[in-house]
């Protein structure tokens, strides 16, 4: 059995970890070792002695999150069974050895019991992001694994750690920790897409609304469809083979437009007008007509903390009231917020608080979310971090 430094709470602080919770905050700690270490792994006791989880330590407001709330003797061994676990949750909703879709998220850091770490899979690439020191000290383990769950299917492993901890905790920046495969084709739902992990934003694509550009195509055909933070053009890729008649693709980045144009060559449709324009959102959306159908509004994280929260809402509250000013009468806007610190319901208020400014009569079709590989414990809730709407506009 290894020794493991030890992390003593305030007695009343153990009850919430009894509830599952993965987060020990910092002013639940009573008693620490002096030499702890930025992603150490630690052992967590209560007042009185008893154990309560294992998790890493990092010094900040989130001072460990958890791995187990069982006894662990063997890390690695703890890792396999979470990686075989959600493996199989991606067998189960149908992604794994799906010819018409070949990307999926494997593990969703405290959704998967892995607190921590994004593993996205890319048609044989495999994408990580650790968010902690703890799991970048992880990172055999995790080939091990990946390697384990694909045999000879896996041939890269791309660590997109750097950009997120900084270079003095992930040692090197973005390495390959298999393979060099910079970029690649996927497939979903049938749909082509050329993929870069190395310069995307996230791990490359946004995986997280495989579902919701699915749904999409319910209502463009016939339609003229404006998606705007367009990102490589994946909405506007599902309105164009579903019978959309014009799609606008906009976005500030003209390397987004570039990725938008280079998918649109992949997924040839006739009798589609198609055309990808770089510029600011908002500027876009005060001067163009109003001569769309149907509007998707999927902006970046307005919000990435609490102080930024109500910016983040007044944003959201500008952003749908532009749309529901240039939309046609009895057209579709589905509006998201990816904003963690913005919940469902502040987003339900922002979006209704547009629609008072704008005077239409506006009804909610469907409340949606992200998708069965991105998976919510039901004792985080704080994982739930993308809400949108479907909404008719009168």
């Amino acid at each position: 059995m290894p020794s493991f430094q030890k992390i003593v709470l305030h007695n009343s602080k153990a009850d919430a970890v009894k509830r599952f919770h993965p987060w020990i905050f910092s002013g639940a700690i009573k008693k620490l070792p002096a030499d702890l270490q930025d992603g150490a792994v630690v052992e967590v006791y209560s007042a009185s002695g008893e154990y309560l989880a294992i998790g890493h330590y990092a010094p900040g407001n989130i001072a460990v999150k958890i791995l187990s709330f069982d006894k662990v003797d063997d890390l690695g061994k703890l890792f396999l069974q979470r990686f075989q676990n959600a493996f199989a949750l991606r067998k189960q909703v149908g992604l794994v050895e799906n010819g018409a879709t070949t990307c999926y998220r494997l593990i969703n850091a405290e959704g998967d019991g892995l607190p921590g770490l994004i593993v996205d899979w890319y048609n044989g690439a495999a994408v990580i992001q650790a968010h902690s020191a703890g799991m970048v000290a992880m990172r055999s383990q995790i080939v091990a694994c990946l390697r384990s769950l694909y045999g000879d299917h896996l041939h890269t492993v791309y660590d997109k750690s750097g950009s997120l901890i900084g270079k003095s905790q992930a040692k090197e920046v973005n390495p390959y920790l298999l393979g060099e495969a910079s970029e690649g084709e996927v497939l979903e739902y049938g749909h082509r897409f050329w993929v870069n992990w190395e310069e995307g934003q996230k791990t490359g694509f946004f995986l997280d609304q495989r579902e919701n550009r699915k749904l999409l195509t319910e209502y463009v055909a016939g339609q003229r469809v404006l998606n705007t933070f367009c990102y490589s053009g994946g909405f506007s890729i599902y309105a164009a083979q579903a019978g959309a008649t014009l799609v606008h693709s906009v976005d500030s980045s003209a390397k987004a437009i570039a990725w938008t144009n280079q998918n649109f060559a992949l997924n040839p449709v006739e009798g589609v007008a198609h055309e990808a324009i770089a510029v600011d959102v908002f500027d876009f959306l005060k001067t163009c007509d109003r001569d769309y159908n149907v509007i998707v509004l999927d902006p970046p994280a307005f919000a990435k903390g609490l102080s930024a929260r109500h910016q983040a809402v007044m944003a959201y509250k500008r952003l749908n009231q532009l749309a529901f000013d240039k939309i046609q009468p009895g057209g579709i806007v589905l509006t998201f917020s990816c904003s963690q610190v913005v919940t469902p319901d502040l987003f339900k208020g922002a979006v209704m608080a547009g629609a008072i400014e704008s005077g239409k009569s506006i009804r909610v079709l469907n409340h949606v979310m992200q998708p069965a590989d991105h998976p919510v414990s039901i004792f985080h809730p704080e994982g739930l971090y993308l809400k949108g709407l479907v909404l008719r506009v009168e």
